[in-house]
């Protein structure tokens, strides 16, 4: 089957490679199906990438991601690389992916499966139901603004530097990808800064309300402090749809709304950049769970957010809907029947190995198939 369908994997270390050999049977099967063709590549990123190159993305690996139309990545880092400089570390290929990629936004869904209810450290009312898209913007702010560093002012002093950074640009454009995801979720966008004691913040929350004034006044728009975006989502966290944020409080946002849900071994994302004159966005695609180096290589782990990262991948970068829902749903399923890995194992139900889960995904998608 012809494809033009190009996808960059980028397995990288500890448990990534077994997550994204699931995606991969997934890949296989819709093509035997004839579902999808896939042009696939297969290269090295994090520690990996540095046992062999001695960095930790070669500049060829960021060529072929630049070259493609999605990068899947699994995940990197580990205790073998932490004597590395910064400058060397695993978590540094990824951010220059992101850098070089100009992948401005990223997309944390935090979904709470009906099955993995209990899961979830809040009440069952709480979260039930719970579908929540947080929109982060990814390459500015303080962790890519300047001066940044550690100044040594002498007789044993030192002064550590970080600069929060914000133009019209920037924000506008993350503002849009919040704005056209609320048209096709609950018409509603709620955008977190701190503009009662940060400049940025307050350049933010009014550039946030330009873009909705002039292009989406039929979306619901909010604006809220990120303190008590963070207190708001443990209290209700159902009044919200999309939220869209800076990059620290991204950070911290969508990592509080993760845990909502039980596991990060459950939660996707999708990194997106600026659309071409074709309509293509350059944009990559991961877990939200780290590289788990303690269970790597015993067939543990959760394969689920990296399929449900393929998912989003089938409906962000190639328009195939369709397709995702179908994996969507056979994901859903298969939590239904009492499927569970270590991570989200509860008493009564059927403890599955990386495998295993990969096989009741396929054999669910047989029977959706036929």
């Amino acid at each position: 089957m012809a494809s033009n369908r190009k996808v960059l994997m980028l397995p990288g270390d500890g448990i990534g490679p077994e997550v994204v050999g699931q995606v991969k049977r997934v890949m296989d099967w819709m093509e035997k199906r004839g579902l999808a063709g896939f042009e696939v590549t297969e290269d090295l990123v994090g520690g990996a990438a540095y046992d062999v190159h001695g960095t930790p993305l070669a500049d060829s690996t960021l060529e072929a991601a630049m070259a493609s139309d999605a990068v899947l990545l699994g995940a990197v880092g580990g205790p073998k690389w932490d004597a590395l400089p910064f400058e060397a570390k695993p978590e540094r290929g990824l951010l220059r992916l992101r850098k070089e990629m100009e992948l401005f936004a990223n997309l944390r869904p935090a979904l709470v499966f009906d099955a993995l209810v209990d899961a979830s450290t809040l009440k069952p009312e709480i979260v039930r139901g719970l579908d929540i898209m947080i929109v982060r913007e990814l390459t500015g702010g303080i962790y890519f603004g300047e001066p940044r560093g550690i100044e040594d002012l002498g007789w044993g002093e030192r002064k550590g530097i970080n600069t929060q950074v914000y133009t019209t640009t920037e924000i506008r454009r993350v503002a849009r990808v919040a704005f056209d995801l609320a048209l096709k979720r609950g018409g509603r966008v709620c955008s977190c800064e701190k503009a009662n004691v940060m400049e940025s913040g307050v350049l933010w929350r009014e550039e946030v309300q330009k873009v909705h004034d002039d292009e989406y006044p039929e979306i619901e728009l909010s604006h809220m402090y990120a303190d008590n975006a963070a207190m708001q989502l443990v209290r209700d966290p159902k009044q919200f749809d999309v939220i869209v944020t800076d990059n620290l409080f991204g950070d911290i946002l969508s990592d509080e709304a993760a845990m909502l849900t039980g596991s990060l071994g459950m939660l996707p994302s999708a990194s997106l950049g600026a659309e071409d004159e074709d309509g293509r966005r350059r944009a990559m695609y991961e877990p939200v769970h780290g590289s788990a180096p303690d269970i790597a290589g015993k067939d543990m782990a959760n394969p689920l957010a990296t399929l449900l990262s393929f998912s989003m991948m089938l409906r962000y970068s190639f328009a195939m809907g369709d397709e995702a829902d179908l994996l969507d749903g056979a994901i859903r399923k298969v939590l239904d029947g009492g499927m569970r890995t270590a991570d989200i194992m509860q008493k009564g139900k059927a403890r599955v190995s990386t495998t295993v889960m990969g096989d009741a995904l396929l054999d669910e998608l047989d029977r959706r198939a036929a």
